[in-house]
């Protein structure tokens, strides 16, 4: 076979892969809606928005799902059987697509809540060997690579979130030392803080 025939044969190859690998994406991106909302930005408090989110941190999660290695609560119920079947590179591709899309704005909180909250991401719980949560997360909470976004999630999700690293049920040694050491309502301040950044 001409090599030239050899290229475009591979070419043709590398082309279907690309468009049978766009189409899993685009399908497995409709799907995702049907819990993440359209675009990612969620419209029901118990699941996450995933628009904005970072990347690296989407396909993190993507692969636990996929190997049952993150278990808590929400993991167990809703997103093995979703991931269950999800392969690498549509792992990829959802994590670029939800991460490329507009993060979604945030939300009125009592004014309170926001203020008490502020105190504990600036500064931590001193008292309680917590951290300032911006030392991690960022000053505006935007996360980086593996370090999730969490400005503008639901306030719901976060507390949610912030209780299962309290019981070690979503497993991270940081976040469980951290989540341990907080009360109710100081889960409640910093998440309504978070919820209300845009």
């Amino acid at each position: 076979m001409p090599v030239v025939v050899i290229a475009a044969w591979l070419a043709g190859c590398h082309t279907k892969d690309m468009v049978g690998n766009e189409a899993s994406i685009a399908g497995t991106e409709h799907v995702c809606a049907s819990c993440h909302g359209d675009h990612g930005r969620s419209n029901n408090p118990d699941f996450p928005n995933l628009a904005g989110q970072q990347k690296t941190y989407l396909q993190a999660q993507l692969h636990a799902f996929h190997n049952k290695t993150r278990a808590d609560p929400h993991a167990h119920t809703y997103m093995w059987g979703m991931a269950a079947n999800l392969d690498g590179p549509t792992i990829d591709g959802l994590a670029a697509v939800f991460a490329a899309e507009p993060a979604a704005p945030g939300s009125a909180q009592d004014p309170d809540l926001v203020a008490a909250g502020r105190k504990i991401f600036v500064g931590g719980i001193p008292a309680a060997h917590v951290p300032p949560c911006m030392a991690c997360h960022g000053a505006h909470a935007l996360g980086a690579g593996p370090i999730p976004r969490l400005a503008s999630q639901h306030r719901v999700y976060l507390e949610g979130q912030l209780h299962a690293f309290k019981v070690n049920s979503r497993a991270n040694k940081t976040m469980h030392a951290n989540a341990q050491s907080m009360d109710d309502e100081q889960i409640r301040d910093i998440s309504a803080y978070l919820a209300s950044l845009s």
